[in-house]
């Protein structure tokens, strides 16, 4: 099994990702890094859960062994960590974390010195490098060439700073009350701190993490708490983060969850109606609703799709030369600002949206009525490949007979498949989804 998934390496805390495998495979990214580096310097940071400080602890021993120096950050979202190590001229960045997992899982990102997620193609090779015995043993430094560390606790203004700057100057939050859930995770310091020195008057929710919290019933997974607070605040809206903040759910002032679409959908027409949509492109992946598209193709905007995972979706921006895309999970891409999902910046441009229009959120972010879809998941034991899987092609053709669009994929981060039928008739696509479940247990489970 390839260590890499869709958005690096992430499994069991202490069983796929432990501190053996992380000091192995930080060894062999410097490895990398150091063909292609010219500061000779890795930022590392990561989210709240306890197994942190076992990995971060193994990072550091691994990228130090082949002359790496580290700067250590303590928890930070992701975006900011991409962020700072290009502001800080790194050779690339590191963060751990298992984004909207449970604590117990972890993971680990990696990022260039402009802040891009490593192509499939780079992973690839850290991984040959990972597996080379010879090359790891021949690459470890001794005496003064072995690397140092240093941790670094005042880098928090820097992407406060830069956060704010991607709000509008002539704009303010003053008189818009904002309940914010940082998941108890890497958001948790920074999220309502960027609001309040906007002018907004904030609630802030699930921010005492203990190591154990993150993501526990609470955040951009389970926006229960959320809605709750919106109401009895009467707040305008409600922002929910996920572990490391790399992604939004938003709420109206009803506590009625904004669907991804419809976020999007709104933001590339504010986007381009105010000259900042840098063409008229804009991306998202193959799983979301097909009625966004119809929506943004009356403003004159095409849409493009990629495969999941935000860094298809900022690789597939650049080729079409656009600085907006997303996923309908709530990754959301401002490449102007950032080239990865970024919740809190994600929230900022929907608070100036929400201001501009002078109107309620629950007006202005459901432009559109989305086709009726059907998703589950479904846990597996082994992923076959679906090319050889006896029998799906003909189903697949059975459903587009009845004008069904369809999508079966396996998750790059667990031993699931992803199974999505989008139609007209949610009676027929229900009965349909029976039959899907139905043929992929006998298949998979």
């Amino acid at each position: 099994m390839g260590l890499f998934g869709t958005d690096g390496v992430r499994g069991k805390a202490g069983e796929k990702v432990n501190a053996l495998s992380a000091i192995r495979l930080a060894m062999a990214t410097g490895i990398y890094y150091k063909e292609h580096g010219k500061t000779n310097k890795i930022l590392v940071g990561k989210d709240t859960r306890r197994s942190g400080y076992m990995i971060e602890a193994a990072i550091v021993a691994g990228l130090t062994a082949v002359g790496y120096d580290v700067i250590q950050i303590g928890p930070f979202p992701t975006p900011a960590v991409a962020f700072i190590g290009t502001n800080m001229r790194c050779d690339g960045a590191i963060m751990i974390s298992a984004s909207h997992n449970p604590y117990d899982d972890n993971g680990i990102k990696f990022f260039d010195s402009e802040g891009n997620k490593l192509s499939a193609e780079i992973e690839k090779k850290i991984e040959e490098i990972y597996n080379n015995e010879p090359l790891i043993k021949m690459h470890q430094k001794t005496g003064k060439e072995i690397g140092r560390s240093k941790r670094i606790d005042d880098v928090v203004g820097r992407y406060i700073v830069h956060i704010k700057n991607a709000f509008p100057q002539n704009l303010t939050l003053q008189g818009i009350r904002v309940v914010i859930d940082t998941a108890n995770g890497a958001g948790y310091h920074v999220g309502g701190t960027i609001l309040e020195e906007l002018g907004a008057d904030v609630i802030v929710i699930n921010n005492k993490p203990n190591g154990f919290n993150i993501n526990e019933l609470c955040g951009a997974m389970h926006p229960e708490e959320l809605a709750l607070a919106v109401k009895e605040y009467r707040a305008d809206i409600g922002i929910a983060l996920d572990g490391d903040a790399d992604r939004i759910v938003l709420m109206d002032e009803k506590g009625e969850i904004v669907a991804g679409e419809h976020i999007m959908g709104t933001l590339a027409v504010h986007l381009k109606q105010n000259g900042m949509l840098s063409s008229d492109n804009f991306v998202t992946t193959i799983t979301s609703n097909t009625a966004l598209d119809d929506y943004l193709s009356r403003f004159g905007i095409k849409t493009h799709r990629s495969a999941v995972g935000d860094k298809n979706v900022a690789e597939l921006m650049q080729k079409v030369g656009t600085n907006f895309g997303g996923e309908e999970s709530g990754h959301i891409i401002f490449s102007d600002y950032s080239k990865t999902g970024d919740g809190i910046l994600s929230g900022l441009q929907a608070l100036a949206c929400l201001v501009q229009s002078g109107k309620k959120a629950s007006e202005i972010f459901r432009p559109f009525k989305l086709y009726p879809q059907v998703k589950r998941n479904l846990e597996v034991l082994n992923k076959i490949p679906l090319e050889n899987i006896e029998g799906l092609e003909e189903l697949k053709k059975d459903i587009e007979k009845e004008n069904i669009r369809h999508l079966f994929r396996y998750s790059g981060t667990e031993n699931k498949i992803r199974l999505l039928l989008e139609g007209e008739d949610k009676i027929k696509l229900n009965e349909l989804m029976g039959k899907v479940e139905e043929f992929f247990k006998k298949a998979l489970v």
